[in-house]
Order: structure tokens, then sequence, then C-alpha cells
């Protein structure tokens, strides 16, 4: 009940008992003040018709008594008015027993009152002659005290109506300050911190408004040095610390955009072939050295042709990789040419001929990731048979299937539903040990039936506009599953881009969550943080249109590198799964420890579970479980 309405009760109950006891005691002093007055109109009456027919009693068959008795009895409101003689004969009897309608039986039953009666002895000379009782008709006096009790009544209630009025004009204005303060509780819950700009009048509202001021500023403030702590944190964890390169993690997330975007690509294999003899002859500190100028030549050819976007990374040890965006064969061909003329000149420095070679292979998009890291390294042992910091171009050869087969075979397999879904990595409950959840994973046959790579099929599926159909695919088969399996965990269900933006989607998923509400609770929508990152006010729309038809959604291989913390807070997904290399190695790395612990606050602080994924060690999982993360995949 809110708190106007109790307000409102009790001050309407209290009305009522402090006018119920005024009507009482008004009523009773009404009614005492109508019996006296009564008694003495009798008694007046009494006496004065006494006196007057006193001269008249020397014969009681006078008829002058009788007429001087109706002249007072016709102008009175009495009963009964009676003449007696001494010996207590009646004379004469004048009798009326009037009664009101307008006044109610309940009303003279509830209001007793007492019938007032006189009487007064006739004389005649020095003895007694007579005697006249006079009994006043109540009907008058009940419908008089009626008429007051209906018009004390009614003005009461027009008061009470009135100050009603009055108290919820009070009420909406002070409680209204206090719905305010509510509806702020509700947006810091949700990660936006808002102020209330006018504080309201009431002291002690005013006090708590100020007092919920200061504290969405204080939770601001934590909610934004938690995200720096974060985000410093991942970027030192994406680096390395001796080169200051991106890790092998920070390829791979870049090559999906690549390979989302369907552009050119070259990846450079690049190796220190002179590291083992280097390290017999030089001290750590010269090789640490070395190796930072080895990654100062990557690092310089990064800005080399303003045309073309390259990165640098640093896998471990020896290897290096560039990525080289939205080039052509000839960029990258002098790319390497230059390379080969920079590492002959480091290695003179060194007193090394032959220091490195480089490895050179076009990026295929419809290919899984893995065959261009293959690729490249087939180039670099080609290009170690050249000579002496060489390299090799490994051009793009035709695929195995032309785009017009690969088309053909995704429309058959999408529209005959000839494919299959499994369930895979499933993610433990860390705190209880139970099945949290698990990822639909669908797989495909070509004509041959030797299995698809699933990368290039979605691939190709997102380009001819076909995934939705998939997708939707998908979630009917896990729908089916879990209700013809009696499954109780939750699944996790992966959608394109193309999926998310897609209204048509939208209106089948509604429907179908609306048929299906008994088991939305358990699907779980998986959305990628780099394409989330990349257009969040539609993922955000997304997300909040999940939720309102009861599903959830989960944000994968989160990394900062992905998407920043900043976006966590605005899109208030119900779980995130961190990056694969952020889970693994933790039990030894203090900084991954204070990045997922500094997850986990942020995470409590938004509602949001925190998942990890692809551990492989048990100290690892034991680490995870102290610390606090919901649950892990191995």
């Amino acid at each position: 009940m809110s708190l106007s309405k109790q307000l409102l009760i009790l001050i309407s109950a209290l009305f009522l008992i402090i006018f119920s006891v005024n009507f009482v005691l008004s009523v009773n002093n009404i009614r005492s003040y109508l019996e006296g007055e009564s008694q003495i109109h009798a008694q007046d009456t009494a006496t004065s018709l006494g006196l007057s027919l006193s001269p008249y009693m020397v014969d009681t068959q006078d008829p002058v008594l009788e007429t001087m008795m109706k002249a007072i009895f016709d102008r009175g409101y009495y009963k009964e008015i009676k003449l007696v003689d001494v010996t207590g004969q009646s004379l004469v009897t004048l009798r009326n027993d009037k009664t009101f309608a307008s006044v109610p039986q309940w009303f003279i039953d509830f209001v007793p009152m007492q019938t007032a009666r006189a009487d007064s002895e006739i004389s005649s000379g020095w003895s007694i002659s007579g005697t006249i009782s006079v009994t006043i008709n109540p009907g008058y006096a009940y419908f008089k005290l009626y008429e007051q009790v209906k018009t004390s009544f009614y003005y009461s209630l027009m008061v009470f109506a009135a100050s009603i009025v009055l108290l919820l004009l009070v009420l909406q204005i002070t409680l209204s300050s206090l719905k305010r303060i509510g509806v702020m509780a509700e947006t810091i819950s949700t990660g936006h911190f808002d102020m209330i700009k006018r504080l309201p009048w009431t002291t002690e509202v005013r006090k708590v408004a100020l007092s919920m001021n200061v504290m969405s500023k204080k939770l601001e403030r934590v909610i934004q040095n938690l995200n720096k702590k974060l985000e410093n944190i991942g970027k030192k964890l994406q680096l390395d610390e001796l080169t200051g390169l991106s890790k092998k993690s920070s390829f791979e997330l870049r090559l999906k955009e690549v390979q989302s975007s369907h552009e050119e690509a070259f990846v450079f294999m690049i190796k220190i072939d002179a590291l083992t003899s280097l390290v017999k002859e030089l001290g750590p500190d010269t090789i640490d050295q070395f190796i930072k100028d080895f990654a100062e030549i990557l690092k310089s050819k990064t800005s080399v042709d303003s045309s073309v976007d390259i990165d640098a990374y640093r896998f471990f040890g020896s290897e290096f990789v560039l990525l080289m965006r939205g080039a052509t064969v000839d960029q990258s061909e002098r790319l390497a040419r230059s390379l080969s003329t920079s590492f002959t000149e480091l290695g003179e420095q060194y007193n090394k001929k032959d220091i490195a070679h480089i490895g050179v292979a076009a990026f295929d998009p419809f290919s899984p990731k893995n065959n261009i890291l293959l690729a490249a390294n087939e180039a670099y042992e080609q290009a170690q048979l050249i000579g002496a910091n060489s390299y090799y171009l490994r051009k793009g050869k035709d695929r195995a299937k032309d785009m017009a087969e690969w088309k053909e075979l995704v429309f058959d397999i999408v529209d005959n539903d000839d494919f299959k879904v499994s369930y895979v990595s499933t993610t433990e409950n860390l705190q209880t040990a139970d099945v949290l959840m698990q990822d639909a994973f669908s797989e495909a046959l070509d004509k041959n039936g030797d299995v698809l790579s699933i990368g290039t099929f979605v691939s190709i599926a997102e380009k001819f506009v076909k995934i939705v159909d998939l997708d939707k695919g998908v979630v009917s088969r896990v729908i089916d599953h879990i209700k013809e399996n009696n499954i109780a965990n939750q699944i996790a269900i992966n959608l394109s881009s193309r999926t998310v933006k897609s209204s048509d989607f939208r209106g089948w998923l509604t429907v179908l969550l609306n048929q299906n509400q008994a088991v939305a609770g358990q699907l779980v929508f998986s959305l990628s943080a780099y394409a989330v990152n990349k257009e969040i006010g539609v993922y955000k729309e997304f997300i909040h249109f999940i939720r309102k038809h009861n599903a959830k959604v989960l944000i994968k291989r989160f990394e900062t590198q992905s998407m920043l913390p900043q976006a966590v807070k605005e899109l208030k997904p119900d779980y995130i799964r961190l990056a694969r290399d952020l889970g693994n190695g933790i039990a030894q790395d203090v900084e991954k420890r204070e990045f997922i612990k500094t997850m986990l606050e942020i995470g409590e602080l938004l509602d949001i579970q925190v998942l990890a994924e692809n551990i492989q060690a048990d100290e690892d999982i034991a680490c995870l479980t102290k610390m606090g993360v919901l649950g892990a995949s191995r």
C-alpha cells in the first residue's frame, strides 16, 4: 500500500473517530435540551391552564372548560391534556398521537426521549377542585432532533470531503518528492546516476533528497573509477610488456573485424631465427634491447602508408605478426621488401647477417581464421629457403567452391532445415556445481557429407542475407529441445548483427516467446562484444526488447579491446562472458585477478553476472570460484 493511501486512511480514521465522538455528544446535548424544554413547556402550560380554568370549576359540566382546553391544545405540540375532578374522574380529555413520517423508526429507537408531563392542581376558593395534566407530544422533539442531526451530518460530510481534497493536494505535493527519490533509486540501480535538482520544501524529505544526491555522486565516481581501472588493466593485459605490441588475442579480434567487413588483407608472419644464437652470445639486457629494436622496426612500418591500416603484434617469444588491411598485392610486397631491408640493417648492428624471415599470405574472408595463419607459416617456410632476411608472398588461391556453389549450398541447407544443432561448452555454476548454461552450436554438411566450416557457412549466409532464416531455425530447435527433453539449464544462442537489426526477426520472435513463456527464461541470446561495440544504440534497444519478453542476454568474449567498460553500464546485459585469455592462467597472474575482481565489482553494482570461458587448469577454476565468478566452461 502506498504512503499516500496509508496517510489518507489514517487521517480519515482519526476524523471519523473525532466526528463520531463529537456527533454523539452533540446529539445527546440536543436531546437533553429538547427534553428540558419540553418539561418546562408542559409545566408552564399546566400552570397557566390551571389558573385559567379555576373560575369555571364551580360547574364541572361547564362547556367553557373544554373550549378553553381545546384553544390551548390546538396551539401547542401536545400529546394529551386531561382534566380530572377532585375524585379523579375524568372531565375532559384531549389526545393527539400525531407522528412525523420524515423521522425514521430506527432513529426513534436509537435515540429514545422521555415524554415530558406536568400536572397542576386547580383551586376554587380554599379547596382543590381538580387537576390538569399536560403531556407533550415527543414527535415534534424527534422531528427537530432529526433535522438537526441531518444538518450536522451533511455539513460535517462537506467539511470532510473538503479536508480530503486539501489533504490529497498536500500529499501530492509532499509525496511527489518521495516519488522522485524512488525513481532516482531505480535509475541508480540501472547504472544511471541522476540528480534531484528541485529539492523538496519538506525538511525531512529535503534531507533524504540531499543524501540521495550525495550517494548518486559517490556511486557514479565509483563506477567511473572502476571503469578506468578496468580499462587500464585491460590495456596492460593486451600489450606485451617488453615490446609494447599487442598480443595474439588482439590479433584474433582484429581478424574477426576483417572477416566481417570482407575487405582485402594480408598477414605477415615474422620470426626471429637468430634469437636462439643471440641468447647464447649476448646477455639478457642486450637480448631485451634487441627485441625492442626489432619491435620498433615493426611499429615504424605501421604508419608508412596512410592509405592502408597496419597493426603489429607479438604472439610469443620470437614470433611476430603484421596485419595489413585495405592493401593491394603491390603494397604488401613493398612492405615486405622494406622490412627485409630494415632487418638486414638491424642484423649488422649485432653482427648477424640473417636475423628473420617474412611469410606473407592473402586473407580469405570465407576461410577459417586459422587457415590464414597456416598459410602465412607456409610462406615463412618458403622465405627461409630464399635467403637471408628474405620474404615470400603467397597470393590467394582459388577457393574450393566458387561463390555460386556456396550460395546454392547455403540456401539449400537453410531452406530445408538441413542442419544440426548440438549443445556444447557446458558452463558450470561454480558456486553450486550445477549446469548453468550450454551453447547451441550449428553444424552443416556439404553434398559429399563433409562437415562445413561453420565460420565460412555463417559468413556466406550473412553475405547473401540468409542468416536471419538460419537464426530463426536455431532458436526454434533450441525451444523444442528444451521442451522435449525437460532441460532445466539455460541455453545460449548466437545471433548475427543482421539478425539483431531485422524487424522481421523481432516480430517472429515476439510471437514465439509469447507462445513459449514457460521456457523463455531459459533462452540466453549471445552477442559478440566486438559487434555490440560497433553499434551500441542498436544493441541497447535489442537487449531491452529481449528482456521485455523475459529472455536473457549474454555479451561474450568481453575485454577492454573489444568493448569499453562504460558501454556495460549502458547496455546492462544479464551475463558477461570474459574472453578466454582472461580466465586462463589467472591463478598465477595478479593483473588478470585484478581485472576480474574489478569486473565483479561493476557486475555487483549493475546486477550483471560474470562468466569465464574455456578454463583449462583446476587451479584457475578454484581461483575463479574463490573470487565469486558465477560460472565457467572448460
